[in-house]
């Protein structure tokens, strides 16, 4: 096993990274020849031979140690890492996509990137029912062990964090800007939450804004770290999707949650499934593929998820459509008074399974 880098070493790395004309890729071809630390050190005319331009050439004679002091002041914070491609800690699932980040920077737990990890994608804008299903289904994969890794963005991925952190588990954020800033800014408070107790992690250095090229370097590593992919809701053309089929080429299970043709936001979600994502009603739909990865988990029936309902409350819920249930149709249905069927209603929304919605309530799990 190759030994973790030394802060000595550290600062060849960043310093390459920062270096005008070199990627991801040029930066990879480079370390089969040299480790950066070796790399400083050559020639003109080495550093020519490697197919190297001037500009980078002129970059690694004289390199701008100054901007690699403020990442070496973020590195000796608390809680802050960054990991190398050669680093015992680097995620092997990663390592397998077209073109690995050489660095991960790391702010939180690092050893969570070596668990299995269920990434979870959908709209900014999605339906409060989307909303829900991303939170249930992050709640219950992160119950039953699997770390859930999402993009930190509002919507679906916001919600995704929040289930598992409302599950006490595991989650990872990763951001397309440098880890000393949260981009949306409203998420400032989820990031400090998963920070905490989870990881946020990005490929860019300290100091870096958020740019729209950024997002799907971003999407490119959602993808490439799980072994399962979860698309709740999507828009035809949105970067969901892109994020999905990235982890499609990349030979991961893409799971998706159909809707209604009607929806602009299942479309997404529908279209995968014909492109040959498996459609996804519950989690063991998951569990049935991805299983194996956690011995953990048990089946999850309807009567599980019901357990906690008395009898009357799990007649009326029921009842309650996946469309609006009026509560008139309710009281004629059940047989109950309007005083009693509201005060369930209202315990089975704070519960989590049903939703308000125009013309009534909505069922939701």
């Amino acid at each position: 096993m190759t030994p973790p880098i030394t802060p000595e070493q550290i600062k060849y790395w960043l310093a390459l990274l920062r270096t005008p004309g070199i990627g991801n890729k040029t930066f990879v071809k480079l370390l089969e020849c040299y480790q950066p630390e070796q790399l400083f050190s050559q020639s003109h005319a080495t550093l020519s031979a490697l197919g190297l331009k001037q500009k980078s050439i002129d970059y690694i004679q004289t390199p701008n140690w100054d901007s690699i002091e403020k990442d070496l002041i973020w590195l000796n914070e608390p809680e802050n890492i960054a990991i190398t491609l050669n680093d015992p800690l680097y995620p092997l699932q990663l390592k397998e996509i077209d073109n690995p980040p050489p660095i991960l920077f790391v702010r939180g737990n690092a050893q969570l990137l070596t668990q299995p990890q269920i990434s979870i994608v959908g709209s900014r804008n999605p339906s409060a029912i989307g909303k829900q299903t991303a939170i249930d289904f992050a709640y219950t994969l992160a119950q039953y062990g699997f770390v859930i890794t999402s993009g930190l963005a509002l919507g679906i991925d916001a919600a995704s964090h929040q289930g598992a952190l409302n599950a006490a588990g595991y989650t990872i954020a990763v951001a397309g800007t440098g880890l000393d800033r949260v981009y949306p800014a409203r998420n400032k408070e989820l990031a400090t939450n998963i920070a905490n107790t989870g990881a946020l992690i990005s490929e860019f250095p300290p100091g870096t804004a958020a740019k729209a090229n950024h997002f799907p370097r971003r999407n490119r590593i959602i993808s490439g770290l799980c072994i399962g992919l979860l698309v709740v809701e999507a828009a035809k053309q949105s970067g969901s999707l892109i994020t999905a089929r990235m982890a499609l080429e990349a030979n991961r299970e893409v799971f998706a949650i159909p809707g209604s043709i009607h929806n602009p936001l299942a479309r997404g979600c529908n279209a995968l499934i014909k492109e040959g994502a498996k459609l996804v009603e519950n989690t063991q739909d998951i569990f049935d593929e991805l299983g194996h990865y956690n011995q953990q988990h048990e089946t999850i029936t309807q009567e599980t998820l019901q357990s906690t309902l008395d009898l009357d409350q799990q007649n009326l819920l029921n009842l309650i459509m996946f469309s609006p249930t009026s509560v008139d149709w309710l009281v004629q249905e059940s047989g109950f008074s309007v005083e009693i069927i509201s005060s369930m209603l209202l315990m089975l929304e704070l519960q989590g399974y049903i939703a308000t919605v125009p013309g009534g309530y909505i069922r939701i799990k």
